[in-house]
């Protein structure tokens, strides 16, 4: 056995490497362009292109505005950038802004549904910039410009903004400035505050600085009470030196003239700077009950630990998602576009950021859900000093913030497309992204908030040391390798992975637990045909049996496997060391998330040809898991008849399957036999009136193991789809298999599930 101690150096190192083969391995890059229509036939083409596709064109011509009925324009947005302010790296040009912009368009996508492309435009003048960038206006919806240095993003949005008639936004600006803005309003209400009287110093007076001063300014905050400075002090009235006109607009009548003292008796302190530029002594300084948002990223300007070691009374938020109240821009800008777009407006203007910050505000102030309260090992948020702002993967999100979004446009006269049914719209909006997203999200949470000690069981493979880190610098728990050290480690180096420190090593061969371990298997295994000797090489031998044993022992909590032999070898291996849990049937799930949508499929790996009664099981075991992942289970029986048409032999199970779960009384939602077309289609449905299922199933239960693999696989291949699994469900002690191609993605993955259900199965 081989156990490290973390370094601050490694992680660093490994997280590199790490991203550099994510964003090169299979297609490069992050994002890739999929048709909405279908394109199979000739007719298809015709309709799609020539000749057909003049028809929209002399419409479009005609009318201009059904652009954003006939084309993608009104659910498309570019991120435009030069590459001037790269992150916190400075300018590294449009080339290499790249990846960052194509991160944008995934989140775009990921949070919000509005689909986006990124371009570079490789200029640094001004003129060039927005002349390049004003013709572009017919192709889009809406223009994110982003990673522009100040103060060429000011003058950049200002001219872009007089020029087009779609709304411009730079989410450096405004995106920091809204979060923010969200945070004060909640932080002012805990303090018993009032946004008129609050005296702020905001240090930092680039882009976001000036954005978040000017915003609080709109909410309330007096100008004489907003103190800005930048690295050479307080920006006052008759200061010449590093002045332009932005600062120049914000300067006030003060003595101070350093930002210790303007930060004495200050109520808020909002940090846009570096590392290091506020001291616990000027923390000190504050007025009662200080608000402190230290925001520069990837270091606060001072961090909670400081802060509340001279004052225990403050309110702290920074940029980093490792703290409390993290003030992050994917609050905003996804919802802030996604509502001016469904309203087809012209600008995004004050009153509706300031209507994002109150919705936001008002969010964080509600009972927060149970899928967000796993993230935190069960405790339920509340509404107080370390929470003020909502989570990134708050399901709520979505049907909260561009309906207020909309709402201000609609109300301050940008809105081209108004919405009358504001209700309908937050459904629509509801539907347009999968809780499923959130849910798996909070699941890596909240084994983050509980690690566990995970076995890796083929160690020495590639990309299970390469997962293993990636576990280990994620904050997951303890990775154990089983292997032999030299050749893990020369893996390691020769991927240029970085150190192997916090990574444990067990060489099954030399442990010290080899013994334990085969008395136990012996006991098991005695009467089955199995002598001493032959448990004590599966010890010695099989890693999956000594990973399992590991696990069956306490002295690891999960185990994930599978990259070098087939699905059912590992079952069998596993189930030498681990039987299944009381009364519960062992099965296979594959979670399977296409367009919006998350269906479960069953059985998908250990029986062939289930009865009745193990359909039955299946489905139990099925519903309970589905409910622990945070959907409302809704369970097919699927055949390639519906309700007897056309009868046959074969539909005969699915519905003996049914009537077992009519005497059992479960607690979920049932039905069959039905075709997979009527189990997911809503109008289908309807069409038989006595069917159980209030919508669409979410959990397909296959007559036989053949139909579910072929779907899901399918899916994955041909369908589109992304595919989770299959998750081994049943067994005493949690295991995982993945399949012999599975990437480090899926192996990090399933090694999560398996640790999320060692948290539950407790």
């Amino acid at each position: 056995m081989s156990s490290h101690t973390p370094s601050d150096e490694s992680p660093k190192i490994s997280l590199e490497r790490e991203s550099l083969l994510m964003h090169a391995s299979g297609r490069p890059g992050k994002i890739e362009i999929v048709p909405t229509k279908p394109l199979t036939t000739q007719r298809d083409l015709s309709l799609a292109y020539s000749p057909g596709v003049a028809a929209p064109c002399m419409e479009i011509a005609r009318d201009p505005s059904l652009a954003y009925d006939y084309t993608a324009k009104g659910n498309l947005v570019a991120v435009i950038s030069n590459g001037t302010a790269v992150l916190g790296l400075g300018d590294l040009g449009a080339l290499a802004g790249k990846p960052v912009m194509e991160g944008k368009a995934v989140l775009f996508k990921k949070f919000a549904d509005v689909d986006s492309i990124d371009l570079e435009v490789d200029t640094r003048e001004v003129s060039e910039f927005v002349n390049c960038v004003r013709f572009l206006g017919p192709s889009f919806g809406g223009i994110n410009l982003e990673d522009i240095k100040a103060p060429e993003c000011f003058i950049i949005e200002q001219q872009l903004r007089e020029i087009m008639d779609i709304p411009v936004f730079h989410d450096d600006q405004h995106g920091t400035a809204i979060i923010a803005a969200a945070g004060l309003i909640n932080a002012c209400e805990l303090t018993g505050r009032n946004l008129a009287d609050v005296k702020v110093v905001v240090n930092g007076a680039g882009a976001a600085g000036i954005a978040c001063l000017e915003l609080v300014k709109a909410m309330g905050v007096r100008h004489e009470n907003v103190t800005l400075c930048d690295t050479k002090g307080v920006i006052y009235k008759g200061r010449t030196e590093g002045m332009n006109q932005w600062k120049s607009a914000h300067a006030v009548d003060t003595p101070a003239r350093s930002l210790e003292e303007a930060m004495t008796g200050a109520d808020a302190f909002f940090g846009l700077s570096v590392k290091g530029a506020v001291t616990p002594e000027m923390v000190a300084g504050m007025a009662p009950n200080p608000i402190i948002f230290a925001m520069a990223n990837p270091d606060p300007e001072i961090t909670p630990e400081e802060v509340h070691a001279v004052r225990k009374d403050a309110i702290v938020a920074t940029g980093r998602s490792d703290y409390p109240n993290q003030v992050n821009n994917v609050l905003g800008f996804p919802y802030i576009f996604r509502g001016a777009l469904d309203v087809r407006a012209r600008t995004i203007n004050e009153e509706m950021k300031v209507a994002c910050a109150r919705a936001l505000a008002e969010l964080a102030r509600e009972d927060v859900p149970d899928e967000v309260a796993a993230a935190y090992s069960g405790r339920r948020l509340r509404f107080g000093p370390e929470y003020i702002i909502p989570v990134p993967f708050d399901p709520r999100l979505i049907s909260t913030i561009p309906v207020a979004v909309a709402r201000a446009a609609m109300a301050s006269g940008v809105a081209r497309r108004p919405i009358i049914d504001m209700d309908a719209y937050r459904h629509e909006l509801a539907a347009r992204l999968d809780p499923m997203a959130a849910s798996m999200q909070t699941i890596f949470d909240e084994v983050a908030a509980n690690p566990q000690r995970v076995v890796f069981a083929e160690g020495e493979e590639e990309k299970a040391i390469r997962a293993a880190i990636a576990f280990r610098n994620s904050g997951y728990g303890q990775p154990v390798l089983v292997g032999r050290e030299d050749r893990i480690a020369g893996t390691a180096k020769a991927l240029g992975l970085g150190s192997l420190d916090g990574v444990e090593i067990h060489n099954a061969a030399k442990s010290s637990h080899t013994k334990d371990y085969t008395d136990s298997l012996y006991a098991r295994l005695g009467r089955k045909g199995h002598l001493y000797r032959d448990c004590q090489r599966l010890v010695n031998q099989d890693r999956n049996v000594f990973a399992a044993s590991m696990v069956s022992h306490g002295q690891a909590d999960a185990m994930v496997s599978g990259l070098t032999r087939t699905h059912a070898v590992v079952v069998s291996d596993i189930q030498k060391v681990v039987d299944a849990r009381p009364g519960e049937r062992v099965f296979g799930m594959t979670m399977l998330l296409s367009r919006g949508r998350t269906v479960f499929i069953a059985d998908t790996t250990i029986h062939e040809l289930p009865t009745a009664e193990q359909l039955a099981d299946i489905a139990v075991g099925a519903a309970a898991k589905v409910r622990q992942m945070g959907h409302e289970p809704r369970v097919a029986f699927l055949s390639y008849s519906t309700f007897g048409s056309p009868m046959a032999m074969e539909t005969t199970t699915p519905r003996e399957a049914v009537k077992i779960l009519d005497s059992r009384n479960v607690d979920f939602e049932y039905d069959g036999e039905m075709g997979a077309n009527v189990a997911l289609d809503a109008e289908f449905l309807k069409v038989y009136p006595f069917c159980r299922l209030s919508g669409p199933a979410n959990i397909l239960i296959m007559p036989g193991q053949h139909s579910a693999n072929i779907s899901y696989k399918l899916m994955d291949k041909l369908g589109g789809a992304t595919v989770i699994g299959p998750m081994l469900i049943g067994l005493q002690a949690p295991v995982q298999i993945v399949h012999l191609d599975a990437n480090v993605s899926n192996l990090v993955t399933m090694a999560v599930l398996a640790a999320h259900d060692a948290i539950k199965t407790r």
